[in-house]
């Protein structure tokens, strides 16, 4: 792991101002009243100093010409008065604004269903993201960043909510305003700016911010330039700010998210017949998960044909380099105004997806390609490197304001990654517990990973350093393991005030056929258009 130092974003006043009255007994002690006796007193010898050490402190004794000496009487008592009323607030709003003029701007950048392999400078070779990868060039990044889960198949909507609120999944509020990302950004002196996508986002949390607006999701996916509103918008921001606070700036991208519309101009970056399958790439999922049939799986037909799965491939990474043209926009702004280099930038999406991988095409699993997102910070007295320490998306609110000398809200579930960036720490947790709905649990500890589906009594056992795809279940050959990392699982749904028992009475069938699936999924698709014609 590659490690490194950093300091702070943090201005104190190194100013030490003793008081006044110190001053005044030192330099005016012993001196004739000017309208008193002495007022023609003999001449002094020709000015000297002397310094004489007392309590560990200087003291400069000054002997000057008498006429000189009674003029300081006059004068040094009303300067020093004068100076007592007005050095106080001076030096507070000197040491304010050099605060606020001294932290680094942050901009924020989160996709929606990036992979965490879906950047071409962390190993896929595949595909195009020239602007991602100068920032993990210039950056440090997280391998293993994680979403929770989710308790809703639209996994975006607790995945924003919990890296808004710095709250997992159990425990976040909808409702909140105080504490939250933006409101905290904004009290620690940012002027807050916020775009993105409108469904299934915190919208509540939004309000906070001194500027914010909603992209229009379905106008943006099927433009065929994913990404492009929102950097115009941005790029008008940062060329029009004038303000002599920092900003902060979170743009959520309604990309790549589908419909996955692509212009050719990014279409054409890809050969959808040389694009490799995912190594774990498999027809059909080997047993149900408790969502076979929910909408993302129901963007393909099963089972899962290789020609299919290259085709959303290739629009999945077209809409992709769209996105990053877009960001580099942005950050081209960012230097043609001056701001580069006094902004920290960070780049997340809220969860994977997994596009043939496992016979799924959906987030809703507990998967690595599904839960597992790419982080990268870049930016000002960052390090270049990269960690493997274990984190959550949540991480990432209490991180930046660690970075930027924000306080942190007290009785968040995220914790600051600052440690491992400054290669002080290996890791901040040792474990990480996922869910979804009540059909999935998960948990992580070291390479080991183990996940339990309840309702089909299943359970599933890997070893991540050896097994990266999830292809090979251990729980049978393993069973000692296996029971370590259910007590783990127990431990760990205590932890985060989770209650979904992980035996339930009469389990369904786990075993399941393309004929089932595609049964199950018309079912679905006359439920859907019966509770239409109701509405």
């Amino acid at each position: 792991m590659a490690t490194g130092c950093r300091r702070r974003w943090v201005r104190e006043s190194s100013l030490d101002v003793s008081p006044a009255t110190d001053h005044s007994k030192q330099l005016c002690a012993g001196l004739p009243t000017p309208h008193g006796p002495d007022r023609r007193s003999p001449p002094l010898p020709k000015a000297k100093s002397v310094f004489q050490r007392r309590q560990n402190r200087y003291y400069a004794t000054v002997i000057i010409r008498q006429p000189i000496r009674n003029l300081l009487g006059i004068i040094m008592p009303r300067m020093l008065i004068l100076l007592c009323c007005l050095s106080t607030p001076l030096f507070a709003i000197q040491a304010a604004g050099g605060a606020d003029a001294g932290k680094p701007n942050v901009l924020f950048l989160f996709t929606d269903d990036p992979r965490a392999d879906t950047i071409a400078a962390l190993g896929n070779k595949h595909i195009q993201t020239p602007n991602l990868d100068e920032l993990v060039r210039s950056g440090f990044v997280f391998h293993n960043a994680y979403c929770m889960g989710s308790t809703m198949p639209a996994v975006c909507n607790p995945s924003r909510h919990m890296m808004h609120s710095g709250m997992s999944l159990f425990r976040y509020d909808p409702k909140q305003i105080q504490g939250t990302f933006g409101e905290t950004m904004k009290r620690a002196g940012y002027y807050t700016y916020h775009e993105s996508k409108r469904g299934n986002t915190p919208h509540t949390y939004h309000t906070a911010y001194d500027k914010s607006r909603y992209l229009n999701d379905q106008a943006e996916r099927t433009s065929g330039h994913h990404g492009r509103t929102a950097a115009v918008h941005a790029v008008k921001f940062l060329k029009d700010y004038d303000r002599d606070q920092p900003f902060f700036m979170y743009i959520g991208f309604a990309g790549p998210h589908d419909p996955r519309v692509a212009a050719e101009e990014w279409k054409s970056l890809y050969d959808p017949a040389g694009l490799p399958l995912p190594g774990n790439y498999k027809p059909v999922h080997p047993f149900d998960n408790g969502e076979m049939v929910i909408r993302d799986e129901q963007l393909a037909p099963w089972p899962r044909t290789e020609e299919v799965v290259r085709e959303h491939l290739h629009d999945y990474y077209a809409c992709i380099s769209s996105i990053d043209h877009n960001i580099g926009r942005i950050i081209a702004a960012l230097k043609e105004t001056g701001q580069f280099e006094n902004t920290i930038i960070v780049f997340s999406s809220d969860h994977g997806l997994a596009v043939g991988s496992h016979g799924l095409f959906g987030k809703q699993s507990l998967y690595e390609h599904s839960m597992n997102s790419p982080l990268i910070f870049s930016g000002p007295r960052i390090p270049h490197g990269e960690s493997d320490a274990l984190c959550y998306l949540f991480d990432i609110f209490p991180t930046v304001c660690d970075l930027v000398g924000a306080p942190i809200p007290e009785g968040i579930d995220g914790k600051s990654l600052v440690p491992v960036i400054e290669g002080k720490a290996e890791g901040v947790r040792d474990t990480l517990f996922f869910a979804y709905r009540d059909v999935m649990r998960a948990v992580r500890q070291g390479d080991w990973k183990l996940i339990r589906y309840p309702q089909v009594n299943v359970t599933q056992l890997f070893n991540l350093r050896e097994d990266p795809l999830e292809l090979n279940n251990l729980s049978v050959s393993n069973p000692e393991q296996a029971d370590r990392m259910i007590e783990l699982l127990i431990k760990q749904q205590d932890a985060y005030d989770d209650k979904q028992p992980l035996v339930v009475e009469n389990p369904q069938p786990a075993a399941i056929t393309v004929e089932m699936i595609n049964k199950a999924a018309e079912q679905a698709a006359t439920k859907k258009r019966k509770a239409k014609r109701r509405k």
